[in-house]
């Protein structure tokens, strides 16, 4: 069912070694079939990105197990809780990204496997989460972070996850154009999100010590071209730390796993293929003798921190090694998407809406 090699970068991680990671995160995926962090939750994020790893690497029963899971506890209105403990909501709130992401790897899965079968069985559950993503939309065009159980919208959006969000958006898009269920309404959303990403930065939470509210726009596909250049450039010495990989946030001596491989990704989408495989190289110091990845690395302290493998970060190395690698035909995901995104309007010029109320 699965097409392609298992990816590899020479001279920074062999297929072996790859395969040695996916079976780290197939080792702590749980029974029911749920991907937890180190802590014992689940979240749907986190759970698609480990599905879409250990698919990448060979293991598709093991991711096929995963979307099973997804399907199985999605909420009747199309959400997940935000963290799940033995499949029991510990945390009952819908997060908008979380949600989204389902779409993600249900696109990242037709690619690997070309099974029409599987994504038609899917269908229900992306486009059941993605109206509960649309739902959260502002009048100014941003998707508040989460609702509560209670089904009280939040009073704010986050520019990370919203920039997963527009991933989502166009994933599901495409998977609807696939099945002749053209989705316009999601496709509006997309255009609407895209636009206030890469224009109005006044509309998300201030975020901007997380490394993530520095790539994730252009990760996320909503800025590209010169934009995504400069984006990138700006923070660069703030957050890069040379042999090492990314900090998580700027004021701390800490390095992520994660973090590094999805700015390797995101340099890989704007064609940055030199400066994206000198950080995947550099934060390869996490790697941990039985193929999983140390969380992260406090430089002053010099510690693992947390003092964890997590199946997260396996993951992520895993999909970069496939975008840096074009090993699998899912290998391109991230890069295309930004194909869709419009060009940036004038703020000044644009007429959006100062406001944030979704009405």
């Amino acid at each position: 069912m699965r097409r392609g090699r298992v990816p590899a970068v020479p001279g920074i991680i062999t297929a072996e070694q790859i395969l040695a990671t996916a079976h780290s995160i197939a080792a702590v995926q749980e029974p029911d079939g749920g991907v937890p962090w180190p802590e014992g939750h689940v979240d749907a994020w986190n759970h698609v990105e480990c599905l879409m790893a250990m698919s990448a690497a060979g293991l598709g029963a093991e991711a096929r197990k995963g979307y099973d899971w997804l399907a199985r506890l999605q909420r009747d209105d199309g959400s997940w809780p935000m963290k799940m403990v033995r499949g029991a909501a510990a945390e009952a709130n819908g997060e908008s990204n979380h949600a989204a992401y389902v779409a993600v790897g249900v696109r990242h899965e037709l690619l690997m496997t070309g099974d029409e079968d599987f994504t038609r069985a899917m269908w229900p559950v992306v486009r059941k989460a993605l109206d509960f993503v649309v739902d959260l939309q502002t009048a100014r065009g941003e998707i508040v972070w989460e609702r509560s159980a209670a089904g009280e919208p939040a009073e704010y959006a986050l520019l990370t996850g919203c920039s997963s969000v527009y991933q989502g958006l166009r994933c599901g898009v495409l998977l609807g154009e696939h099945l002749g269920e053209p989705q316009p309404d999601w496709e509006l959303a997309a255009d609407r999100l895209g636009h206030v990403l890469a224009a109005h930065p006044e509309a998300f939470a201030d975020k901007s010590r997380f490394s993530m509210d520095w790539y994730y726009p252009v990760l996320g596909g909503a800025v590209r071209g010169p934009d995504a250049r400069l984006r990138l450039e700006e923070e660069w010495d703030t957050f890069v730390v040379p042999g090492l990989g990314i900090r998580c946030v700027s004021d701390q001596p800490w390095v992520t796993g994660a973090e590094s491989c999805e700015l390797a990704l995101a340099l890989d989408a704007i064609g940055d293929r030199e400066r994206a495989l000198t950080v995947y190289r550099d934060m390869q110091h996490l790697r941990h003798a039985d193929g999983s990845y140390w969380t992260g690395w406090q430089f002053a302290n010099q510690a693992w921190f947390p003092n964890e493998q997590s199946a997260y970060t396996a993951a992520a190395v895993i999909l970069a090694a496939d975008a840096l690698s074009g090993a699998t035909p899912a290998s391109a995901l991230f890069r295309d998407a930004g194909r869709s995104t419009v060009p940036v309007i004038d703020p000044d010029a644009c007429g959006c809406s100062p406001a944030s109320s979704r009405t």
